[in-house]
């Protein structure tokens, strides 16, 4: 499923692009990290919210968001439009729903009609759609 406007837990989320993996969410991150190495961008963070809530006794379900981007792509995006420093660096949730493993982010036109991005400071963040698309090949 790769639609922009994506529900996400009966939530309309415009702009949000939700893809199933064949993975675990575990494998999927793995396969994330790895992938962003390859492409030579820095992973800034990888936030294990569900683990963060085992921790002080609250469940939640399988929840991680890795943090990445390249400051090449992305400072010119942000030299251009500072709002989109709220945006960048790049993030990708990746969650347990029921049996299902699913990747969530913000489509890159959603983030270029938000800071109003030229077309060629759009493209710097295209790049999210094929790296996940290749995430969740398996």
């Amino acid at each position: 499923m790769s639609d922009e406007s994506a529900s996400v837990a009966g939530t309309d989320r415009a702009g949000v692009v939700t893809k199933l993996s064949p993975l675990s969410v575990g494998e999927t991150v793995s396969r994330l990290l790895t992938l962003v190495a390859s492409k030579g961008m820095k992973v800034f963070a990888v936030f294990d919210h569900s683990g963060e809530a085992a921790k002080v006794g609250l469940a939640l379900r399988d929840t991680k968001v890795v943090v990445f981007g390249s400051p090449q792509a992305g400072t010119p995006v942000m030299q251009a439009s500072p709002m989109a420093a709220l945006d960048l660096p790049l993030k990708v949730l990746v969650w347990a729903d029921g049996d299902q493993t699913k990747v969530s982010y913000t489509s890159p036109d959603a983030l270029a009609a938000r800071d109003d991005l030229s077309p060629e400071l759009a493209a710097r963040l295209a790049g999210i759609d094929a790296l996940t698309d290749a995430v969740v090949s398996g």
